[in-house]
């Protein structure tokens, strides 16, 4: 199931702990999430808390609102917020933008 989710691709690697690596537009690695305990079920509903979008079928057109998707900020992806040089804390995005895009 979530082989239809945009965004999203499954690489199997013999020998290696499976785990979500979860990339920036710039393909600068965020975090990595182990998934050797987790069930199927509990990895589709990570995918889908992460916000990726699910497809009806493999070749369903992605609606241009989640082309980017899973661009979304939650708490596990965002690093603290830290004081400028001039001690101002950087501006916050809210929740359905992105500093990438």
């Amino acid at each position: 199931d979530t082989l239809l989710s945009h965004n999203l691709e499954m690489k199997h690697l013999p020998g290696a702990d499976p785990e979500l690596v979860l990339l920036s537009l710039r393909y600068e690695e965020l975090e990595r999430i182990p998934l050797s305990d987790m069930t199927r079920e509990e990895i589709n509903q990570l995918v889908q808390e992460l916000g990726f979008y699910r497809k009806e079928t493999p070749d369903a057109v992605v609606p241009e609102e989640f082309r980017f998707a899973p661009a979304k900020h939650l708490p596990i992806l965002l690093p603290p917020q830290a004081a400028t040089a001039d001690g101002e804390t950087p501006p916050k995005f809210d929740k359905e933008e992105h500093p990438d895009l």
